[in-house]
Order: C-alpha cells, then sequence, then structure tokens
C-alpha cells in the first residue's frame, strides 16, 4: 500500500500471488494448522467437513456462498504491480492461511463472547 501511495497519479493496482487455491484448500490448511485432518464426506450442498480425529462436523456447504457459474476460474493478476511499482508477493499461501488463523484465534481469546 506503501508503494502505491507513493505515486503520482492515484492508479488500481491487483495485488495477489497469481497462485489458484480453492476454498476446500483454505479450510484444509486452517484446520491443519491446528492440528485437525478434515475428510469430506457427501456432495454438493449435501457436503460436509469432518474432523477425521474427532468425527466432529466443522464444515457445512451452503449454497449461497456459490459462485455465480460463469465464473470458472479466478486468478489474481499483478503484473501491473510489479512492473510500475516493483512489488512481487512475499508472503506464500501456507503463511497467509497461518496468519489468518492465528489472528482469528488471538481474537477469539480476546473476546470470547464475540
Amino acid at each position: 500500500m506503501w508503494l502505491m501511495l507513493q505515486e503520482e497519479q492515484p492508479e488500481d493496482f491487483v495485488i495477489a500471488t497469481g497462485e489458484v487455491h480453492s476454498v476446500r484448500e483454505f479450510v484444509e490448511k486452517a484446520f491443519k494448522h491446528v492440528g485437525k485432518t478434515i475428510v469430506w464426506e457427501g456432495k454438493d450442498v449435501k457436503e460436509v467437513g469432518r474432523c477425521q480425529e474427532t468425527g466432529k462436523i466443522h464444515v457445512r456447504v451452503d449454497q449461497k456462498y456459490y459462485r455465480p457459474t460463469e465464473v470458472d476460474y479466478l486468478q489474481g493478476d499483478s503484473s501491473k504491480a510489479e512492473r510500475k511499482l516493483g512489488w512481487k508477493p512475499r508472503v506464500t499461501f501456507e503463511e497467509l492461511v497461518k496468519e489468518m488463523v492465528d489472528a482469528d484465534i488471538e481474537l477469539m481469546r480476546n473476546n470470547p463472547n464475540a
């Protein structure tokens, strides 16, 4: 963000790794970070993610979060930010997932009733 603010003229920049990951992969990595393995059962809106260690269902698929059917593939292109700002991604997908999970855990510790 700092690099963007140094520009003479305001512009839009995409900040992305250029990698493609599914929500399923994000969920699996997030649970793995806290020592749990998610096993998927069912299909479509009846699909659930069950904890292999406890058998408890932690994830349920909800149709209201499905993407529109015309969106088949989403991938961020940060080439403009790289070209104009010299920006390159330094955080891996796994590191980002860990940071997000750790931030949520800290938030829950500080606000247990939230």
